[in-house]
């Protein structure tokens, strides 16, 4: 059977590109068809409108289609987690210079970024920072950024930027920063535009990040494509097989990168600037079994997001809603090991 998936070119898209790539897909009688979408916009629009069988989504954004406050009304579900964290926070250099945090921890990085923000606010020139998605952990992980600091998230503009145009809005000076998945925040400091102020998994540890979402018309196919898919997500997380993973996630065909960058967020050896200064950040980003469960307490904690964003009303029957599109019966109908 041919499907069609969807993709958005990042390091958390591996699972799905990796199933294609390395026969998971074919040693459960299905053959993929990849597209990748130029923004998270476009890719939601073509899974509901049955253009894309399945795709690699944000979280967020597949329950958001499926409450049908994103986007065409949507059936969408999830019956598997591709992803948790993921992101970084990067800043312009000249931002950066003129916050002069007193050290790199999270609480005063903050607090120096509230400081400018405030600042550049009274000035009559708000701070403007790039977000993938207004349903995404990445909204939600500058919001909380900003509250660390004592700032109010009114305080500065948010715009909708694709992530793989990250890097040009920064340099272009149409964002002060951004927030965006592996690898851009590494390609903002390799290119010596930006610095790397805060990793997602410090600002919301495990964040539930990308999905697997999908039609339920794909009927028997539901199965043996989440099992395709958690198969290779298994096998992107084994450290043995990192080299393998970044060659094939660097192709043109992929992400189209220098396969250092893509390495070094697969590793979670995090460059913050361009001097090399390293955090060492082991759950930067992670994959495989220890991500692959869709839990409700994830659901839960998206729908609290939304919520505290302005983007859903307060009400049971919005959360019970939520938590139907997560189908956690159809990933353990899919017997994975261990």
């Amino acid at each position: 059977m041919r499907l069609h998936l969807g993709y958005v070119p990042l390091c958390d898209a591996a699972p799905v590109i990796v199933a294609h790539e390395m026969g998971f897909a074919r040693s459960e009688g299905l053959e993929l068809e990849l597209t990748a979408e130029p923004s998270w916009a476009t890719l939601r629009d073509r899974l509901a409108l049955g253009h894309l069988d399945a795709a690699h989504m944000l979280a967020p954004l597949a329950l958001a289609s499926a409450l049908a406050v994103s986007g065409p009304p949507s059936d969408i579900i999830v019956p598997l987690s591709l992803s948790l964290s993921g992101n970084a926070i990067t800043l312009s250099t000249g931002l950066w210079a003129a916050m002069a945090p007193e050290s790199d921890r999270l609480e005063d990085v903050a607090r120096a970024f509230a400081c400018a923000a405030r600042e550049r606010k009274a000035a009559g020139r708000p701070l403007t920072l790039g977000t993938v998605h207004p349903f995404s952990c990445h909204t939600y992980e500058l919001r909380l950024f900003a509250q660390a600091g004592g700032l109010d998230p009114a305080a500065f503009r948010l715009v909708v930027v694709p992530p793989q145009y990250s890097v040009e809005t920064l340099s272009r000076g149409i964002v002060d920063g951004f927030c965006a998945g592996a690898p851009w925040n590494a390609v903002a400091v390799s290119a010596g535009l930006g610095r790397i102020a805060a990793l997602g998994c410090e600002v919301a540890p495990d964040a539930p990040e990308k999905v697997l979402a999908l039609s339920p018309r794909l009927e028997g196919a539901i199965v043996p494509l989440v099992r395709a898919v958690a198969s290779a997500g298994r096998w992107c997380a084994e450290p043995s097989n990192r080299t393998e993973l970044v060659h094939r996630l660097a192709r043109r065909a992929y992400l189209n990168l220098d396969a250092g960058l893509i390495a070094r967020a697969l590793s979670g050896s995090i460059t913050l600037d361009a001097s090399g200064l390293q955090r060492a950040a082991p759950d930067y980003l992670r994959l495989g079994a220890a991500a692959e469960t869709p839990r409700s307490e994830h659901v839960r904690w998206l729908v609290a997001q939304m919520r505290a964003s302005g983007q859903i009303p307060v009400g049971d029957d919005v959360a019970a809603a939520a938590e139907a599109v997560y189908r956690p019966d159809i990933y353990t109908a899919a017997d994975l090991p261990g």
